[in-house]
C-alpha cells in the first residue's frame, strides 16, 4: 500500500467525532511491529503507538483520525473519495487525514532513525480534545512522554511548505456579572442603574491591548462579545448587568493578567467574575531541533522558506505544550477544512509524506 492508497482508505471512513470507525484498529495493524497502547473513554478513542529504534531522542507524530459532520452541498459523496484533475475530494481531505496518512507512511517505511518513534491518534479532536489529554496523561504514568512533537494539523496558506505553527494563542472565556439597584425610571435616584456604571468603563475596556505581541504572536486583546441588561421595557432601570468576553492571548499574557485587568476597571463596584481558559498558549522556541529540521526538510523537498507562524484558533497541540514538549504542526494548505466539498492535492500528500521521511532519516 502506498501514500495514496492509505489516504483513500482513510477517507473511506466515516469517522465523524467521536467515531473512529474503526480506523485506530487498522492503523494498529498498519504499523504491527509498534507496541501498541489504548486509552480509551467511552466512546472517546485514543491510541499509542512506539518503537524505539535507537538511543537517541524521543519523536512523536500525532493527530485525529475524526473530522466533522459533512453536511450537505457536497458535488459527490463525502466518504467515497473522488480524483479529479490531481485533487482528492472528500471529508478530512485536509483535515486531517491527509497528515495521518503522510506520517503513518513515513513511519511504516523508516529505515534511518536513531531514537524512539512514536504515534498518537485520538478519535474527538473536533469536539472537545479529551483524547489526547487521556493519551497524554498515560504515557506520562509511563515515563514514555516526547522530546518533540508534530502535529500534522493543515497549515499552509498559499503553496505548500509555505508555513509552519510553532505555537498558539491561549483562549479565555470570561462572564461578569455587575449589581445594581433595579428601580422605576422616573425616580433615578432611588435606583443604581448597572448600565450608567458601565458606560464610563467601556471605552477603557473594549478591544484594548494587554500587552504588545512580539515577532510571532499578535497583541492580546479584550475582546466584549456580549452585553445585556433590563427587561426590554421603558420604565424600568435595570439592577443586573452581564457582560460576556474572549481574551486570544500570548505567551505574554496570563489569567491572572485579564483578572486584574478587569479588576482595575471595576474596583468599588459590586461585581462577580467568572474566567475558564479553554486553551493554554505555548510557543516552541526557533532554535529548538525539531522546527531546524522540519524548515530544511521543508526546504530541501518544496525548495520553500517556510514562516514560523502562531496564527489560527486551537488544536491539539497545546495539550503537548502543557507538558513542556517542543511542539510543531505542520500539514498541507488550509482553504477548505469543514465546507463542503474539502479537498487537497495528490501531490501536497506525496510532499508531505517526503517531508516527514526526511525529517524521520535526518533526525
Amino acid at each position: 500500500m502506498d501514500i495514496i492508497d492509505l489516504f483513500l482508505r482513510l477517507l473511506s471512513a466515516k469517522s465523524e467525532t467521536p467515531d473512529d470507525d474503526g480506523l485506530l484498529d487498522f492503523i494498529t495493524e498498519y504499523l504491527s511491529d509498534f507496541e501498541a497502547y489504548r486509552f480509551d473513554d467511552g466512546d472517546i478513542k485514543s491510541l499509542f503507538l512506539t518503537k524505539k529504534f535507537g538511543d537517541g531522542a524521543h519523536l512523536c507524530f500525532s493527530g485525529h483520525i475524526d473530522v466533522v459532520p459533512a453536511g450537505d452541498a457536497w458535488d459527490s459523496e463525502p466518504y467515497t473519495p473522488k480524483i479529479e484533475d490531481g485533487k482528492i475530494y472528500a471529508r478530512g481531505a485536509q483535515d486531517m487525514k491527509s497528515g495521518v496518512a503522510a506520517f503513518v507512511q513515513a513511519c511504516k517505511e523508516v529505515k534511518n532513525f536513531n531514537g524512539r518513534l512514536s504515534v498518537m491518534l485520538s478519535s474527538d479532536e473536533e469536539a472537545d480534545g479529551i483524547g489526547t489529554q487521556n493519551a497524554l496523561k498515560g504515557i506520562e504514568k509511563m515515563g514514555l512522554l516526547p522530546d518533540y512533537a508534530i502535529i500534522a494539523e493543515p497549515t499552509c496558506e498559499d503553496v505548500f511548505g509555505d508555513a509552519i505553527k510553532i505555537g498558539r494563542r491561549g483562549s479565555v472565556n470570561g462572564v461578569l456579572k455587575l449589581y445594581g439597584k433595579q428601580g422605576h425610571a422616573a425616580y433615578p435616584a432611588k435606583s443604581v442603574n448597572v448600565i450608567n456604571l458601565i458606560a464610563p468603563i467601556l471605552p477603557k475596556m473594549a478591544g484594548k491591548n494587554l500587552d504588545d505581541g512580539d515577532d510571532f504572536f499578535e497583541p492580546s486583546q479584550f475582546v466584549i462579545t456580549d452585553i445585556r441588561a433590563g427587561m426590554e421595557v421603558t420604565n424600568v432601570t435595570p439592577g443586573l448587568l452581564k457582560m460576556m468576553f474572549n481574551v486570544r492571548n500570548s505567551t505574554k499574557t496570563t489569567v491572572d493578567d485579564i483578572e486584574q485587568f478587569v479588576k482595575s476597571n471595576f474596583d468599588g463596584l459590586n461585581y462577580e467574575l467568572e474566567m475558564k481558559p479553554s486553551a493554554n498558549s505555548f510557543m516552541t522556541t526557533p532554535d529548538s531541533k525539531i522546527v531546524k529540521l522540519l524548515q530544511s526538510s521543508i526546504k530541501d523537498i518544496c525548495k520553500i522558506d517556510t514562516k514560523l507562524s502562531t496564527a489560527g484558533g486551537t488544536s491539539d497541540a497545546r495539550f503537548f505544550g502543557l507538558f513542556g514538549i517542543d511542539t510543531v504542526e505542520f500539514g498541507v494548505i488550509n482553504d477548505t477544512i469543514h465546507a463542503p466539498n474539502e479537498r487537497t492535492t495528490i501531490n501536497e500528500v506525496k510532499s508531505l509524506n517526503s517531508v516527514f521521511n526526511r525529517v524521520l532519516n535526518e533526525f
